[in-house]
């Protein structure tokens, strides 16, 4: 997130701390409900979800004890062929 922060605010200092603050809420309430969220249509696995924050697509994979965020990837950037390259 430091780099999306950090790219942003090149232009605008506020919108970068918005962009992030909303990133953020959204991958604090995945701990309450993970599976609630779509899988990744490009994989298709059961276990890798996402949450879309437009512009964003917040990534991660649900654990027997955790959550993990893989990847936050702006919606225009093309996921890699594997997920285990995200």
């Amino acid at each position: 997130m430091r780099e999306i922060h950090d790219h942003i605010a090149q232009d605008s200092p506020i919108r970068a701390k918005q962009v992030v603050d909303r990133l953020t809420r959204r991958s604090e309430r995945l701990v309450f409900d993970p599976r609630a969220d779509r899988r990744v249509p490009e994989y298709q696995q059961d276990d890798l979800r996402e949450v879309l924050e437009r512009p964003f697509r917040l990534i991660y994979v649900v654990r027997p004890d955790r959550v993990e965020i893989v990847t936050v990837k702006h919606y225009r950037q093309r996921l890699p062929k594997q997920p285990a390259d995200l």
